[in-house]
Protein backbone atom coordinates (compact mmCIF):
# COMPACT_ATOMS: atom_id res chain seq x y z
CA UNK A 1 0.00 0.00 0.00
CA UNK A 2 1.23 3.46 -0.80
CA UNK A 3 1.09 5.69 2.14
CA UNK A 4 -0.64 8.90 1.53
CA UNK A 5 1.88 11.55 0.13
CA UNK A 6 0.82 14.92 0.45
CA UNK A 7 3.05 17.88 -0.83
CA UNK A 8 2.76 21.36 1.72
CA UNK A 9 3.76 24.32 -0.13
CA UNK A 10 4.79 27.40 2.58
CA UNK A 11 3.68 31.01 1.39
CA UNK A 12 3.54 34.50 2.88
CA UNK A 13 3.26 37.97 1.53
CA UNK A 14 5.78 39.74 4.05
CA UNK A 15 8.92 38.62 2.42
CA UNK A 16 11.31 41.06 3.86
CA UNK A 17 13.89 40.88 0.93
CA UNK A 18 10.82 41.15 -2.21
CA UNK A 19 7.60 42.19 -0.29
CA UNK A 20 4.30 40.38 -2.06
CA UNK A 21 7.10 37.76 -3.87
CA UNK A 22 4.43 35.35 -4.64
CA UNK A 23 2.10 36.59 -6.16
CA UNK A 24 3.87 38.37 -8.05
CA UNK A 25 3.85 37.76 -11.93
CA UNK A 26 6.12 35.47 -13.79
CA UNK A 27 5.61 34.93 -17.53
CA UNK A 28 1.63 35.42 -17.24
CA UNK A 29 0.77 33.94 -13.89
CA UNK A 30 2.02 34.53 -10.06
CA UNK A 31 4.60 33.00 -9.06
CA UNK A 32 2.78 30.47 -5.94
CA UNK A 33 0.39 28.81 -9.29
CA UNK A 34 3.80 28.12 -11.05
CA UNK A 35 4.90 26.32 -7.89
CA UNK A 36 1.65 24.45 -7.62
CA UNK A 37 1.04 23.80 -11.11
CA UNK A 38 4.51 22.01 -11.43
CA UNK A 39 4.12 20.62 -7.95
CA UNK A 40 0.83 18.94 -8.88
CA UNK A 41 2.32 16.77 -11.81
CA UNK A 42 4.76 14.64 -9.58
CA UNK A 43 3.23 11.49 -9.84
CA UNK A 44 3.80 9.97 -6.19
CA UNK A 45 1.71 13.10 -4.38
CA UNK A 46 -2.26 12.58 -3.61
CA UNK A 47 -2.72 15.88 -2.65
CA UNK A 48 -0.80 19.55 -2.71
CA UNK A 49 -1.91 21.84 -0.37
CA UNK A 50 -0.97 25.50 -0.24
CA UNK A 51 0.29 26.67 3.75
CA UNK A 52 -0.25 30.08 4.58
CA UNK A 53 -0.75 32.30 7.74
CA UNK A 54 -3.54 33.61 9.57
CA UNK A 55 -2.54 37.39 9.18
CA UNK A 56 -5.02 39.39 7.22
CA UNK A 57 -2.17 40.23 4.43
CA UNK A 58 -2.31 36.91 3.71
CA UNK A 59 -6.30 36.40 2.57
CA UNK A 60 -4.79 37.32 -0.50
CA UNK A 61 -3.31 33.83 -0.84
CA UNK A 62 -6.06 31.80 0.52
CA UNK A 63 -8.37 33.79 -2.25
CA UNK A 64 -6.02 33.09 -5.11
CA UNK A 65 -6.37 29.29 -3.94
CA UNK A 66 -10.10 29.77 -3.78
CA UNK A 67 -10.26 30.71 -7.47
CA UNK A 68 -7.77 27.97 -8.70
CA UNK A 69 -8.78 25.44 -6.45
CA UNK A 70 -6.25 24.79 -4.30
CA UNK A 71 -6.47 23.13 -1.46
CA UNK A 72 -5.35 26.09 1.51
CA UNK A 73 -4.71 25.97 4.96
CA UNK A 74 -4.02 28.70 7.02
CA UNK A 75 -2.23 28.60 10.60
CA UNK A 76 0.49 30.56 12.44
CA UNK A 77 3.24 33.24 10.67
CA UNK A 78 6.05 32.79 12.57
CA UNK A 79 5.68 29.15 14.08
CA UNK A 80 5.59 27.45 10.33
CA UNK A 81 6.16 23.96 12.09
CA UNK A 82 3.21 24.07 14.05
CA UNK A 83 1.49 25.19 10.19
CA UNK A 84 2.83 22.24 8.80
CA UNK A 85 2.17 19.96 11.42
CA UNK A 86 -2.07 20.96 11.93
CA UNK A 87 -2.13 20.99 7.85
CA UNK A 88 -0.36 17.25 8.06
CA UNK A 89 -3.02 16.62 10.49
CA UNK A 90 -5.77 17.81 8.51
CA UNK A 91 -5.28 15.90 5.29
CA UNK A 92 -4.13 12.96 6.86
CA UNK A 93 -0.69 12.63 5.51
CA UNK A 94 1.40 9.88 5.90
CA UNK A 95 4.34 11.47 4.11
CA UNK A 96 4.95 15.28 4.10
CA UNK A 97 6.92 17.13 1.16
CA UNK A 98 7.63 20.32 2.61
CA UNK A 99 8.33 22.65 -0.12
CA UNK A 100 8.13 26.89 -0.63
CA UNK A 101 6.44 28.95 -3.11
CA UNK A 102 9.69 30.89 -4.31
CA UNK A 103 11.08 28.13 -6.04
CA UNK A 104 9.27 28.53 -9.80
CA UNK A 105 11.53 25.98 -11.11
CA UNK A 106 10.59 23.54 -9.03
CA UNK A 107 10.78 20.09 -10.55
CA UNK A 108 7.93 17.27 -10.72
CA UNK A 109 10.29 14.48 -11.60
CA UNK A 110 12.51 14.98 -8.74
CA UNK A 111 10.35 15.48 -6.47
CA UNK A 112 9.29 11.80 -7.60
CA UNK A 113 12.58 10.55 -7.26
CA UNK A 114 13.19 12.32 -3.75
CA UNK A 115 9.61 10.63 -2.43
CA UNK A 116 10.95 7.30 -4.32
CA UNK A 117 14.10 7.27 -2.60
CA UNK A 118 12.84 7.78 0.55
CA UNK A 119 9.92 5.19 1.07
CA UNK A 120 12.79 2.61 -0.37
CA UNK A 121 13.25 2.75 -4.18
CA UNK A 122 11.78 1.54 -7.19
CA UNK A 123 8.87 -0.36 -5.35
CA UNK A 124 7.65 2.87 -4.24
CA UNK A 125 6.33 3.50 -7.73
CA UNK A 126 4.54 0.27 -7.67
CA UNK A 127 2.63 1.12 -4.32
CA UNK A 128 4.41 -1.61 -2.87
CA UNK A 129 6.12 0.29 0.46
CA UNK A 130 7.65 -1.28 3.26
CA UNK A 131 6.87 -0.25 6.98
CA UNK A 132 8.56 1.46 8.83
CA UNK A 133 10.02 3.46 5.73
CA UNK A 134 13.82 3.02 5.82
CA UNK A 135 14.49 6.95 6.70
CA UNK A 136 13.11 9.31 8.91
CA UNK A 137 13.82 12.25 6.68
CA UNK A 138 14.87 12.95 3.05
CA UNK A 139 16.31 16.13 0.99
CA UNK A 140 17.85 16.92 -1.87
CA UNK A 141 20.02 19.68 -0.11
CA UNK A 142 21.18 20.00 3.56
CA UNK A 143 23.58 23.05 4.96
CA UNK A 144 27.16 22.00 6.19
CA UNK A 145 28.35 19.81 6.88
CA UNK A 146 26.32 18.41 3.89
CA UNK A 147 27.48 19.88 0.57
CA UNK A 148 24.32 21.26 -1.76
CA UNK A 149 24.74 19.30 -5.61
CA UNK A 150 21.54 20.34 -6.98
CA UNK A 151 20.45 24.12 -7.67
CA UNK A 152 19.23 26.58 -4.83
CA UNK A 153 15.68 26.70 -6.15
CA UNK A 154 15.05 22.69 -6.76
CA UNK A 155 14.62 22.18 -2.76
CA UNK A 156 12.44 19.87 -1.35
CA UNK A 157 12.46 17.64 2.15
CA UNK A 158 10.71 14.71 2.92
CA UNK A 159 9.70 12.84 6.35
CA UNK A 160 6.85 10.57 8.19
CA UNK A 161 4.74 12.34 10.02
CA UNK A 162 5.73 10.53 12.79
CA UNK A 163 9.03 11.76 12.29
CA UNK A 164 7.26 15.74 12.09
CA UNK A 165 5.58 15.41 15.20
CA UNK A 166 8.40 14.56 17.04
CA UNK A 167 10.18 17.55 15.76
CA UNK A 168 6.72 19.12 16.11
CA UNK A 169 6.91 18.64 19.81
CA UNK A 170 10.61 18.44 20.79
CA UNK A 171 12.06 21.63 18.54
CA UNK A 172 12.12 24.34 20.40
CA UNK A 173 14.57 26.63 18.84
CA UNK A 174 13.50 29.45 17.02
CA UNK A 175 14.97 27.52 13.76
CA UNK A 176 12.90 25.06 14.63
CA UNK A 177 9.74 26.43 14.04
CA UNK A 178 9.96 29.08 11.23
CA UNK A 179 12.05 26.58 8.99
CA UNK A 180 9.79 23.41 10.17
CA UNK A 181 12.54 20.62 9.70
CA UNK A 182 16.11 21.54 11.19
CA UNK A 183 15.32 19.24 14.13
CA UNK A 184 15.19 16.35 11.70
CA UNK A 185 18.56 16.45 10.87
CA UNK A 186 20.97 19.04 12.65
CA UNK A 187 21.61 16.64 15.26
CA UNK A 188 23.62 13.19 13.67
CA UNK A 189 22.10 10.02 15.01
CA UNK A 190 18.65 11.62 15.44
CA UNK A 191 16.88 10.70 12.82
CA UNK A 192 17.74 8.56 9.83
CA UNK A 193 18.31 11.10 7.22
CA UNK A 194 18.97 10.81 3.37
CA UNK A 195 20.68 13.28 1.39
CA UNK A 196 20.24 13.01 -2.68
CA UNK A 197 23.21 14.33 -4.19
CA UNK A 198 23.68 14.71 -8.08
CA UNK A 199 26.86 14.41 -9.86
CA UNK A 200 28.48 16.79 -11.20
CA UNK A 201 27.45 19.17 -8.60
CA UNK A 202 25.66 22.18 -9.83
CA UNK A 203 24.99 23.59 -6.20
CA UNK A 204 26.23 27.21 -7.23
CA UNK A 205 23.71 28.01 -9.54
CA UNK A 206 20.28 30.07 -7.83
CA UNK A 207 17.25 29.63 -9.27
CA UNK A 208 15.26 30.73 -6.59
CA UNK A 209 13.03 33.89 -5.90
CA UNK A 210 13.90 36.39 -3.02
CA UNK A 211 15.37 39.23 -4.37
CA UNK A 212 14.25 41.68 -7.34
CA UNK A 213 17.24 39.91 -9.36
CA UNK A 214 16.41 36.66 -8.88
CA UNK A 215 12.28 37.64 -10.17
CA UNK A 216 14.60 38.86 -12.93
CA UNK A 217 16.08 35.60 -14.10
CA UNK A 218 12.63 34.05 -13.07
CA UNK A 219 11.07 35.94 -15.87
CA UNK A 220 13.79 35.71 -18.13
CA UNK A 221 13.50 31.75 -17.96
CA UNK A 222 9.86 31.54 -18.58
CA UNK A 223 10.10 33.43 -20.90
CA UNK A 224 12.63 31.49 -22.94
CA UNK A 225 10.37 28.63 -22.64
CA UNK A 226 7.16 30.59 -24.14
CA UNK A 227 5.99 31.23 -20.59
CA UNK A 228 4.89 27.80 -19.95
CA UNK A 229 5.82 26.16 -17.76
CA UNK A 230 6.17 22.08 -18.46
CA UNK A 231 10.01 22.42 -18.93
CA UNK A 232 12.54 20.02 -16.23
CA UNK A 233 14.90 21.28 -14.42
CA UNK A 234 17.25 19.74 -16.99
CA UNK A 235 15.53 22.33 -19.64
CA UNK A 236 16.47 25.13 -17.57
CA UNK A 237 20.16 23.59 -16.93
CA UNK A 238 21.11 23.44 -20.72
CA UNK A 239 19.43 26.75 -21.32
CA UNK A 240 21.99 28.45 -19.06
CA UNK A 241 24.74 26.55 -19.92
CA UNK A 242 23.97 27.83 -23.32
CA UNK A 243 23.47 31.08 -22.09
CA UNK A 244 25.85 31.76 -19.30
CA UNK A 245 24.66 35.47 -19.11
CA UNK A 246 21.50 34.18 -17.93
CA UNK A 247 23.26 33.14 -14.69
CA UNK A 248 25.06 36.34 -14.03
CA UNK A 249 21.89 37.82 -13.26
CA UNK A 250 21.89 36.97 -9.72
CA UNK A 251 24.84 35.62 -9.24
CA UNK A 252 25.92 37.65 -6.37
CA UNK A 253 22.84 37.28 -4.59
CA UNK A 254 23.40 35.86 -0.76
CA UNK A 255 21.51 32.35 0.47
CA UNK A 256 20.36 33.00 4.17
CA UNK A 257 22.15 30.25 6.49
CA UNK A 258 18.84 28.16 8.00
CA UNK A 259 20.18 29.34 11.73
CA UNK A 260 19.11 33.01 10.17
CA UNK A 261 15.23 33.27 11.72
CA UNK A 262 13.25 36.68 11.62
CA UNK A 263 13.00 38.70 14.47
CA UNK A 264 9.74 38.28 15.75
CA UNK A 265 10.10 34.32 15.67
CA UNK A 266 9.98 33.63 19.58
CA UNK A 267 11.81 30.88 21.43
CA UNK A 268 9.49 27.52 22.29
CA UNK A 269 9.61 26.06 25.66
Amino acid sequence: MHPRTVAIIQARRTSTRLPDKVLLDIGGKPMLTRVVERTRRARLLDEVVVATSTEAVDTGIEILCRERGYPCFRGSLQDVLDRYYQAACLYQAQVIVRLTADCPMIDPGLIDELVEQYLGGVDAVEGKVDFPFPYDFAANRLPPPWHRTYPIGLDAEVCSFQALERAWKEGSLPQHREHVMPYLYEEAGRFRVLVLNHDPDYGNMRWTVDTPADLEFAREIYARFDDKDDFTWLDVLSLVQREPQLAEINAQMHQKDYRETDRRSRHRT
